[in-house]
């Protein structure tokens, strides 16, 4: 009989994982959109890689720009709508200007030009050391 203490104890064990993962998913189903775009904008800011763009339009709250890296060109946009209080006060003075980019070494085409924490826009855009938020900001 000491067999059954003991499946009944890895019955439990398991129970309580597959509780946990689920709970987790859930959480992480439940996130909104925003709250991903700005974990990925600070991860980008964190581990990224600095390169060279061009700021190419603007059109509503969507910045345009192209860069290189390695030699294959990529086109790409951010919505900035969550930090024009970061940005000039005449961004459309900015297409046409060269701009710094961060991007994900691992995945290139996963870039940004400005986040809460830092900025590539060559015209002064403001960050305010008193509104930096804790790096992921949980």
């Amino acid at each position: 009989m000491p067999l059954l203490p003991k499946l009944d104890l890895i019955l439990i064990v398991a129970t309580v994982l597959v509780l946990a993962a689920g709970v987790t998913l859930l959480i992480l189903w439940q996130r909104k959109p925003k709250d991903k775009e700005r974990r990925r904008r600070l991860t980008v800011n964190q581990y990224g890689r600095i390169g060279d763009a061009t700021i190419t339009d603007m059109q509503g709250d969507v910045l345009f720009y192209s860069y290189s890296v390695a030699g294959v060109s990529y086109t790409a946009s951010q919505n900035v709508a969550a930090l024009r209080d970061r940005m000039p006060p005449e961004v459309e003075r900015l297409i046409g200007r060269a701009a710094s980019l961060k991007y994900a070494p691992k995945n290139p085409a996963n870039s940004i030009l400005i986040c809460e924490l830092w900025s590539g826009l060559r015209s002064g855009a403001t960050i305010r050391e008193h509104d930096t938020p804790n790096i992921l900001g949980n």
